[in-house]
């Protein structure tokens, strides 16, 4: 078999955030404690999932599995960045860029379905309460999450198809810290105007579509809270927005990388940083500190710890 793509290119050099040695030493420990407290608060989440009972209904399976998925995400870019900030030579092997883009694209495009999922399950919690037990069954959820993974990986998987014959054998710099398909389609030796097009179609559909489906899901879903009880309401009320506090900070960044027609540098990192290392991290923190049962399962948890150490 022919060499990976009949590259002359065997490694790509990021520019890392900036080309300042001293602001990269600055940031080392920020972004160092961001991805720590990335790490922490979603397998967090999935614990309390896996060892709590009260947790044990679709909701929860399913904010488990989107704590998962942004664990991944975060995990795919961030570590690297880190340890880039002590390096002049900034380089990712040619296989382990297209790692990343798949990984990027896979964990990417299975939280967007996941969030429709999600949406779904509050629209039947909150306009069919009477039939949510029998809609919502252990099978179905575990369908459902089986379904926004399944997309995940033939959406990663038709991006890196369009990418990995290209040849690559001039410029090899990455003005960015991690491959994403726009820059790197850039250092093609072809012209590649009709792909970049087809590229961020197949990308910029699967994020219009599934923001379009939230944004009508919501509203939906908010008219229909305006005619319940007070009480009711406002618990679903502030359940909602929560959620759509996390669709407009994912889905924000995404769509304008995608789709918007001009490119400007420090924006597009600025988005990068925000999709890969700063949404992961809000996600548990907003479901965390705004959801009662989560709150008191961190108590219990605490509790069941302290009563281990009296007795031991």
């Amino acid at each position: 078999m022919e060499e990976a793509n009949q590259s002359v290119v065997s490694e790509f050099i990021f520019r890392g955030l900036c080309n300042s040695r001293e602001l990269q030493n600055f940031l080392l420990l920020p972004f160092s404690m961001l991805y720590l407290m990335t790490v922490v608060g979603n397998l967090l989440v999935v614990f309390l999932f896996i060892t709590d009972p009260h947790l044990h209904s679709p909701m929860y399976f399913l904010l488990a599995n989107l704590s998962f998925v942004d664990f991944c995400l975060s995990s795919v870019t961030t570590p690297k960045l880190i340890i880039d900030f002590l390096k002049d030579n900034k380089t990712i092997s040619f296989d382990g860029c297209m790692s990343q883009i798949l990984c990027v694209h896979f964990f990417g495009g299975g939280e967007m379905v996941l969030l429709v999922t999600m949406a779904y399950d509050r629209y039947v919690a909150i306009c069919k309460p009477l039939h949510y037990s029998s809609i919502m069954d252990r099978q179905k959820c575990i369908w459902l999450v089986l379904i926004s993974w399944a997309i995940g990986f033939v959406h990663a998987m038709s991006q890196l198809a369009m990418i990995l014959d290209l040849p690559f054998c001039g410029p090899r710099t990455v003005d960015s810290f991690f491959c994403d398909i726009p820059l790197v389609i850039k250092l093609a030796c072809m012209d590649t105007h009709t792909l970049r097009i087809l590229i961020n179609a197949d990308s910029g559909v699967l994020a219009t579509t599934c923001f379009i489906i939230l944004l009508i899901s919501y509203t939906y879903i908010l008219v229909t809270v305006r005619h319940h009880s007070k009480n009711g309401a406002s618990k679903a009320l502030s359940t909602c927005t929560a959620h759509i506090t996390v669709v407009l900070l994912f889905f924000g960044p995404c769509i304008f990388i995608y789709l918007w027609p001009l490119s400007i540098t420090w924006v597009d990192k600025f988005l990068a940083v925000f999709y890969t290392v700063i949404t992961p991290l809000l996600n548990p923190a907003i479901y965390t500190l705004r959801n009662k049962d989560i709150r008191n399962a961190i108590k219990r948890l605490i509790s069941q710890h302290m009563d281990s150490k009296d007795n031991f």
